[in-house]
């Protein structure tokens, strides 16, 4: 019976929905975290009787056909890229981007990575890093004697120091853009890589060629919103327990059948 093989895709689907739908609540304080989506999509048709095909001696055709669904598939986990609210944090080397852009990061492969988690550090020789330590680029070194770190919204960053009138320019943050940012990869802790769909990456100076601009002292939040998952988990339980239903009465269907002397 096909009902039981079309009941249990959806009842798969449902649970990747909520599996999704997991991650994102897990990740409501997350630094610049956007949330995903699941998305499906239905599976082939059973032509029992094509639309079009000739029924008749005088070319009558079917209007509709018979065509029979085998269930549905996931199509995709969309990121649903939009700009999380900004925090206030008052940390020199909190930046936060304000419209669209990464930051750049080397890993210690050397590969280069892209975040929106602007939650700086400074390594014991003063180079700017993330949270996990891997390099900002381009590479940004504070000096042990700076009172004081100035970032403005084009990214240069100024050190200030005592008996100083003047900041010093240490360097600039660039950010890279994409055609494609929902077709990066991501990496975990914050990080994606670019692949063929997202395209190469676009590295400009904040506020030109479309990119957006920074904000010092400021952290960018996750954007998920609790209300909107809390509401769609329940209506993917409320689809997984009706799949279920289908297997039981399809069950029952069966048992009847054997039954039959």
């Amino acid at each position: 019976m096909r009902a039981l093989k079309i009941a249990a895709t959806g009842m798969s689907a449902q649970q990747m929905r909520v599996e999704v739908i997991s991650n994102n609540l897990a990740n409501m304080s997350t630094t610049g975290y956007n949330a995903r989506r699941a998305e499906f999509a239905d599976l082939h048709y059973q032509q029992l009787a094509r639309a079009g095909t000739v029924s008749a001696s005088n070319g009558t055709v079917l209007p509709t056909g018979v065509q029979l669904g085998l269930g549905v598939r996931p199509a995709s986990v969309t990121v649903q890229l939009s700009q999380g609210s900004l925090s206030a944090t008052g940390g020199d080397l909190d930046v936060a981007i304000e419209g669209n852009g990464y930051l750049e990061v080397t890993l210690p492969s050397g590969q280069l990575a892209y975040t929106r988690d602007g939650g700086l550090k400074r390594t014991g020789e003063g180079l700017i890093v993330t949270s996990d330590g891997y390099a900002v680029s381009p590479e940004i070194t504070i000096p042990d004697d700076a009172t004081r770190i100035s970032v403005n919204a084009d990214g240069e960053v100024y050190a200030y120091f005592a008996g100083a009138a003047q900041a010093q320019l240490l360097g600039q943050f660039s950010l890279s853009g994409f055609s494609n940012a929902k077709g990066l990869e991501a990496i975990g802790s914050n990080l994606f890589v670019e692949t063929e769909a997202s395209g190469p990456a676009l590295q400009s100076t904040p506020g030109l060629d479309g990119l957006g601009t920074l904000r010092q002292g400021y952290l960018e939040d996750s954007s998920v919103d609790a209300v909107k998952e809390i509401t769609d988990l329940i209506e993917a339980q409320r689809g997984y327990e009706l799949n279920s239903k289908v297997i039981s009465a399809a069950d029952q269907m069966l048992g009847a059948t054997t039954q039959v002397r």
